[in-house]
């Protein structure tokens, strides 16, 4: 039998505001480190052969930067978007299964991808609703 507080904190994290909140800042923390490993690996010579060490430094800072800072923005929307989607699906169906996650995916690849016209919202919808299904079978929540 779960405790007052168990169940308290399990009324929480149902609320889908709050679950969708947290999902956009844990992504965005992601966002953050793949910006800086990705702005890293950016190879300041291909740019300018003749840069000193100290430009090379300062360039690969900035790219590094301003890398986390769009990956951040990228990785919050997504995880917001799709940790929204999923629970609102969740609640409107009263089930949780797979399918709940292959409309989130789609609705997040549709939205994320929807500035680039509607053939490019219907790749990333199929494409995002693919990717999160095998990434569901692969955890396999829902066994």
């Amino acid at each position: 039998m779960p405790t007052v507080e168990e169940m308290r904190a399990q009324e929480v994290w149902n609320n889908c505001a709050i679950r969708s909140a947290f999902s956009g800042v844990v992504g965005g923390g992601l966002g953050i480190f793949m910006g800086f490993l990705l702005g890293a690996l950016d190879n300041p010579l291909m740019h300018d052969p003749d840069m000193s060490a100290k430009k090379q430094f300062i360039f690969t800072a900035k790219q590094m930067g301003s890398r986390s800072w769009s990956n951040c923005k990228t990785f919050a929307l997504m995880g917001l978007v799709f940790s929204a989607a999923e629970c609102v699906i969740e609640k409107a169906r009263a089930k949780h299964d797979v399918t709940n996650t292959a409309v989130a995916g789609c609705v997040t690849g549709g939205a994320m991808s929807a500035r680039a016209g509607p053939q490019a919202a219907c790749y990333g919808c199929a494409g995002f609703a693919a990717f999160s299904v095998l990434i569901e079978k692969f955890i396999d929540r829902h066994s």
